[in-house]
């Protein structure tokens, strides 16, 4: 094991941190360390004594480390995110799980910068006054190309109102090192009073307080029309052609709003999924509507069934700008399939869901 008490001075020491940093493209270096002027500089204290100095200014020291910012505009917010080993999959690629995870993580950063509170994910001022919270009601990814260990993916997201009931916010993930759109995503968010678990209607004050933050025309990440995130979800009914019965939330499920995570869902619509798709295909297209808050105690059944497809779809190739790869190329008709969760006790609903799968590439 390495001992940074062992080296002569701060110098070497540093050495040996960069040592173990992976390895990155060295456009790569440029493009962090132009995120990172040290012109104005704070130390940061090393084991066994020194320090390296990091850039001061204003925010937290989290916010100085973080790969991230606002544009120019100051209406949305991009941040770059390095994929850990931990965070891959049988594929050798970062998990849906981990994607719809760091499209929170960027969200919540997003909020956190223009100053909005980390207790109750991004609420503002108004809303910790009124016990509210933010809570999801539909989430639509779409993934054209899973990064691997250690690649950078960079991801931009803004949020916009969304009638008087709540409000919206969407992503567009990208190769850092090429600038490929590889993945676009969107959601819907109501408000919830976390006392009476009951949906709230989004107040003028509210609204008053993050609107300044949002973009002044509508911007979407699928501006197409008719594009797969508008469709509606049907109902699957019994009997279910798969089925995984009995899941329970693990503690760990548990976020700070006092119920099961929205990533967790992810999780457990997969678990019914045909094995034989899973060792075949890989998830292109996930669109969840939440229903109802899972608590400790609930258990849950998890049902899919394939979906009945009139038309041939159409496999988006990777191109395109600003997020909006244009719906080109032969037409291929992919497995899809719709997803239910529900109460095991009383079938009461939690989760409606569709996927659709697209052959694995070599690899």
């Amino acid at each position: 094991m390495l001992n940074l008490s062992s080296c002569n001075n701060v110098t070497d020491q540093f050495q040996i941190l960069r040592f173990l940093d992976p390895p990155r493209p060295i456009s790569s270096l440029r493009r962090r360390n132009a995120a990172f002027p040290l012109s104005k500089t704070t130390p940061l204290p090393l084991q066994g004594g020194g320090s390296i100095r990091v850039e001061s200014g204003s925010g937290s020291l989290a916010d100085r480390l973080r790969l991230g910012s606002l544009t120019d505009d100051g209406f949305s917010y991009t941040e770059r995110f390095i994929v850990r080993c931990y965070e891959v999959g049988i594929n050798k690629t970062a998990t849906v799980e981990t994607i719809a995870n760091l499209l929170q993580e960027v969200g919540c950063n997003h909020a956190q910068s223009v100053g909005f509170s980390t207790d109750g994910f991004a609420t503002t001022t108004t809303m910790r006054k009124l016990h509210l919270i933010w809570v999801t009601a539909r989430m639509h990814i779409e993934i054209y190309k899973y990064p691997a260990w250690s690649d950078v993916v960079e991801i931009e997201t803004w949020c916009q109102s969304e009638g008087r009931i709540g409000t919206r916010r969407d992503w567009i993930l990208k190769d850092y090192a090429t600038g490929q759109v590889i993945g676009r995503a969107t959601s819907k968010w109501v408000m919830m009073n976390q006392d009476t678990r009951r949906l709230q209607k989004v107040s003028d004050d509210v609204r008053d307080e993050y609107l300044v933050f949002c973009p002044r025309e509508l911007r979407l990440a699928f501006p197409e029309e008719n594009n797969s995130s508008l469709r509606k979800i049907s109902k699957l009914e019994d009997p279910a052609q798969h089925s995984r019965l009995g899941l329970m939330p693990r503690r760990a499920d548990f976020d700070m709003n006092q119920h099961v995570n929205n990533v967790a869902y992810i999780g457990w619509v997969l678990e019914s999924m045909p094995q034989d798709i899973i060792d075949t295909h890989e998830l292109q297209t996930i669109t969840l509507d939440y229903r109802r808050e899972c608590q400790q105690d609930d258990i849950v059944d998890s049902l899919t069934s394939w979906e009945l497809i009139d038309d041939t779809i159409a496999v988006p190739k990777l191109q395109g700008t600003n997020g909006s790869p244009a719906a080109i190329g032969e037409k291929k008709v992919q497995p899809q399939f719709l997803h239910l969760l529900r109460l095991s006790g009383n079938g009461s609903e939690i989760n409606r869901g569709r996927t659709e799968w697209r052959k694995k590439p070599a690899r």
